[in-house]
């Protein structure tokens, strides 16, 4: 039997596509859907929708800038204010310890045991003046590490005069050149920490008067960017719809525009008290402070002219130019503090006294009776006439400064914690103003 070959199996012949008929049309292609939020801002609802969205994020822009910008102005002066305070108490520090270095030169000069009055003002000083320290480096952290150091060198300070007393005490010598020690120690160890704190809070004072006005800048710019957009936003309905005006839209910028102009207004009214605060009442604490000072180192050195007997040249030469200085800031104050310049001319009238008996006459025991007196004529009397006078205007200067930086502070409208909601309002007014033309499309 016999068997016939198989067929090979079959192939399938690969499909070519057909070309089109010519003169046929191609399929057409579907478009892709368009996600929800192309298809929100297309055509005008979009484009109405894509202002009000700006609308708003500016409106709560505008009240978040409102807010910054009262924030910033009222810190700025609530810091100028404590600042201020920081500053007075330093220099309280500084003539409390020359006052009390006064006192111990003028009664070393008596001999023997000083007079009770003179050493209790002493202690006093040093006591007031320590506890000043106490209260600065509390108020202000930065100053903490200087004032340490402060304290360190009035310990120093106080173990010389302390020798000073004891040798003075028994008559002998070596006591003056105790005093001299404690003098130097206190000019060249404490009161070079004290200018340097001085120099470090009126950098402080000064950076937050010049920050109060700065407020202002926050508001402005802000506004100005909510305006715009929500002006652009009234043209462009008018424009697309025919209507004149959104009422919603036009009252948001309404709002914006009122927050800008009171809140400027009063922006602008409390940094012109404060820089009138700064010219004025501040200004003279800070001169009538520093007047004051030098006014207590020319009476120290007015003592150590007549403790160095016939050497103390270069403490007359200090004492000029103490003298000098307490005149020139006087200068600054006489319009404010009358009369403090003719007291302060009557203290140097009788310093040229002292200097004439000691250094002319020879009659160095007149000139220590001069300096050391206190009835008519005398040194002490003359200067506590400038002193009293002084210390009470300083007082005055101090607590008006004070006064009108808090009244500055307060006089401000609260758009610090209403700037946010004012903006807030704003935006749903403006989306309130849009809404109604997007309802005509639906």
């Amino acid at each position: 039997m016999t068997q016939t070959a198989s067929a090979p199996p079959a192939t399938r012949s690969p499909v070519v596509p057909q070309a089109a008929a010519p003169g046929l049309p191609t399929p057409a292609v579907q478009p892709q859907p368009k996600g929800r939020v192309a298809t929100l801002l297309e055509g005008t609802p979009g484009r109405m929708r894509t202002l009000l969205i700006l609308a708003a994020v500016f409106s709560v822009l505008f009240g978040i800038a409102a807010a910054q910008g009262f924030s910033q102005s009222e810190g700025a002066l609530k810091r100028a204010e404590e600042n201020t305070a920081q500053l007075v108490r330093i220099q309280a520090i500084h003539t409390n310890l020359v006052s009390a270095n006064a006192d111990a030169t003028n009664a070393f000069l008596v001999g023997g045991l000083e007079p009770p009055a003179q050493r209790q003002h002493f202690t006093d000083s040093m006591t007031t003046a320590a506890k000043l320290i106490a209260e600065a480096a509390t108020a202000q952290p930065a100053d903490q590490r200087a004032l340490g150091e402060l304290n360190v060198t009035l310990l120093s300070y106080q173990g010389l005069i302390e020798q000073a007393r004891a040798n003075n005490r028994q008559g002998l010598p070596l006591g003056s050149q105790y005093l001299k020690d404690a003098s130097a120690t206190l000019q060249q160890d404490s009161l070079p920490v004290l200018n340097e704190l001085v120099k470090a809070n009126r950098a402080r004072v000064d950076t937050e008067f010049d920050g109060v006005g700065m407020g202002n800048i926050w508001l402005i710019v802000g506004g100005l960017l909510a305006l715009v957009v929500l002006g652009y936003s009234l043209w462009w309905l008018a424009k697309r719809t025919h209507r004149y005006l959104n009422v919603p839209v036009a009252a948001a910028a309404v709002l914006v525009l009122l927050t800008m102009v009171v809140g400027g207004a009063s922006l602008a009214g409390a940094s012109s008290s404060a820089k009138d605060t700064r010219n004025n009442a501040y200004a003279d604490t800070l001169a009538l402070s520093q007047a004051r000072i030098a006014a207590y180192d020319a009476k120290s050195n007015e003592s150590l002219t007549l403790i160095a007997r016939g050497s103390g040249t270069a403490f007359e030469a200090a004492w000029k130019k103490s003298a000098d200085d307490t005149a020139g800031q006087l200068e600054q104050v006489a319009n404010t503090a009358p009369g403090l310049d003719s007291l302060w001319g009557d203290y140097r009238t009788v310093h040229v006294g002292i200097r004439k008996l000691d250094d002319t006459d020879g009659k160095w025991q007149d000139a220590v009776n001069t300096a050391v007196g206190t009835g008519d004529g005398t040194s002490n009397e003359a200067f506590k006439a400038f002193d009293d006078q002084s210390a009470t205007k300083l007082a005055d200067f101090s607590a008006q400064a004070r006064a009108e930086l808090t009244d500055a502070r307060n006089g401000l409208p609260p758009i610090g914690w209403l700037g946010l909601p004012i903006g807030i309002a704003a935006a749903l007014l403006a989306a309130w103003g849009f809404s109604q033309r997007l309802e005509e499309y639906r």
